[in-house]
């Protein structure tokens, strides 16, 4: 296992750069792009294992970023969409046997 952080490799989509600058930019990807990302070593074109990848990254105290959503790419769900979204979905019956309810608890 390599564990030089100054050697050269190539990350794939990211040009040429130290072994702990690969890892360290690896570990900034989401989960699924850290899967199909490569790391090769210059000096012999060797492709390191995701494995040697994340034994480096604990080794050296780089943690993964985890999978967050953006709440700005969410958009705000008020109550009226999802009331709307329940009564599309849901079957006849149910909705005559919610509204005769609605109708006894609000005369009460």
């Amino acid at each position: 296992m390599t564990s030089d952080p100054e050697e050269s490799v190539r990350l794939q989509g990211y040009g040429e750069m130290t072994l702990r600058t690969a890892v360290e930019t690896l570990m900034l990807l989401a989960p699924r792009e850290r899967s199909e990302a490569a790391i090769f070593r210059v000096r012999d074109g060797v492709r390191l294992a995701q494995s040697e990848i994340a034994e480096l990254a604990t080794h050296w105290g780089i943690e993964p970023t985890p999978n967050v959503r953006s709440p700005k790419l969410v958009p705000e769900q008020h109550w009226q969409d999802i009331i709307r979204g329940m009564v599309r979905d849901a079957p006849l019956p149910s909705l005559l046997v919610a509204f005769l309810v609605g109708v006894l608890v609000a005369r009460k």
